[in-house]
């Protein structure tokens, strides 16, 4: 016999989907899906300190919410790798940080202000974070795509074949969302 009423959601349906959670390891409530961030690039070994992006200075190392500079030579902005989520409307965003040349950094940082980015871009760009469990230790190349808006460029793979390049145009289950939450420590209290 058929159910008449629809289909009966999974589990991971109705927690992705607007549903109330209490997370297991940081005790809070979350409600339906979430972005997760990484608070530093990879390479960075400085204090975890914020500095506003006023600051700025790119002869020294600096890491504020948006921007970051490695010993006067490693030029670095905050990204987001978007991922579909097989029947939700919204991605899940990955923030991550990818590396600039020093010309588009100045670009960028010239234009981020007023969030008016003249035509430009993609630019180059090396993904500085690993981001578990769909990269490894290996840099992957990419192509960050700048957003006007004060939006935070958008990064693709640029090889096609690379697992992340593929899971970013087939999408994941939320069943596959759920194991990154709990890669990151986010799990549902049973």
């Amino acid at each position: 016999m058929t159910w008449p009423f629809g289909r009966r959601k999974r589990p991971a349906d109705s927690i992705l989907d607007g549903v109330e959670w209490t997370c297991s390891s940081c005790h809070e409530v979350h409600r339906g899906m979430f972005d997760l961030a990484c608070d530093h690039p990879g390479p960075w070994t400085g204090p975890l300190e914020y500095e506003p992006n006023s600051a700025l200075d790119l002869g020294r190392d600096f890491l504020s919410e948006d921007f970051c500079v490695i010993g006067g030579e490693h030029f670095l902005v905050r990204c987001v790798l978007e991922i579909p989520v097989h029947g939700l409307a919204n991605k899940f965003g990955f923030g991550c940080w990818g590396s600039l040349k020093r010309d588009h950094f100045e670009t960028y940082i010239d234009h981020f202000d007023n969030g008016s980015l003249p035509e430009s871009g993609p630019w180059w760009s090396w993904l500085c974070n690993r981001l578990v469990p769909l990269t490894d230790d290996q840099p992957v190349g990419c192509w960050m795509f700048p957003q006007i808006g004060r939006q935070r460029p958008i990064l693709r793979p640029d090889d096609a074949d690379h697992p992340l390049a593929r899971v970013q145009e087939a999408g994941i289950s939320p069943e596959e969302l759920l194991s990154i939450y709990a890669a990151y420590g986010h799990v549902p209290r049973a």
